[in-house]
């Protein structure tokens, strides 16, 4: 009887141990779901302001139109704009925090590893106006404009402009340089030291334009010119990309 007794008490601590292992159990498993409303982020953590600095004390969130998709692994950091019908694809990086604003217009497209920055737009509170370019009477540190192809890994870097309807190929670097409307930047090329492309002309691919006695002498986009029309099938299937994935 007195072993039967042993056996009968052990058993019901035992009991007890798992009943409590359950409820502490189920009690941990509510606390660490449970998040408080006030830590549940605003939006993607993609898509975030970016820091005050002492060379930028304002504090700016990406402005995205609601018809603009900006893939999960890419980065829109600051004082962004993007357009309608923009698409940023993987890895892709426009980044406000440094120098800006940085303004993206409709239906263009960021490929996979497109990079956006720029130079150092204010300094002590005033405008480093070196590095700001101005179009349509607006200041910027990067302009890319409407109906624009920007290719994998290619880097605009400010201050710096590429117009509308231009192409600007894979592996470019646009870096205090201008690009006028309807170019072509063929894979490769580099455009550097204030350089400014006229409107309608094409860089040969892996071309280093450092003078503009270089630019200037750039061929014109003809008939004959096998990529002339390459931009338009490029922004049909970016905008394709950014609707579909919207759904």
């Amino acid at each position: 009887m007195f072993r039967m007794g042993r056996l009968a008490t052990k058993t019901f601590v035992a009991l007890i141990i798992i009943v409590l292992f359950i409820v502490t159990g189920c009690s941990a498993q509510q606390t660490g779901t449970t998040v408080p409303e006030q830590q549940q982020p605003e939006g993607p953590a993609n898509i975030r302001p970016n820091v005050a600095t002492d060379f930028n004390k304002d504090v700016d969130t990406p402005l995205i139109s609601p018809s603009a998709y900006v893939d999960p692994m890419a980065s829109v950091i600051g004082n962004v704009q993007l357009g309608d019908n923009v698409y940023v694809g993987p890895m892709a990086s426009a980044r406000g925090d440094e120098g800006q604003p940085i303004f993206v217009g409709n239906n263009t497209n960021l490929q996979d590893g497109v990079v956006l920055h720029a130079l150092e737009t204010e300094e002590n509170s005033e405008p480093v106006e070196n590095n700001i370019v101005e179009v349509d009477g607006k200041k910027y540190a990067v302009y890319v404009g409407n109906h624009v192809s920007l290719a994998h890994q290619s880097q605009i870097h400010g201050p710096a402009v590429v117009g509308d309807n231009t192409f600007i190929g894979m592996q470019v670097l646009v870096f205090k340089a201008k690009v006028g409307k309807g170019c072509v930047v063929e894979p490769g090329a580099r455009l550097l030291n204030g350089v400014v492309v006229a409107d309608g002309r094409y860089v040969p691919a892996g071309s280093v334009i450092t003078t503009q006695a270089q630019a200037d002498q750039l061929p014109v986009i003809d008939e004959n010119y096998p990529l002339k029309d390459l931009n338009k099938g490029v922004l049909h299937v970016n905008e394709k990309l950014a609707e579909g994935y919207l759904k």
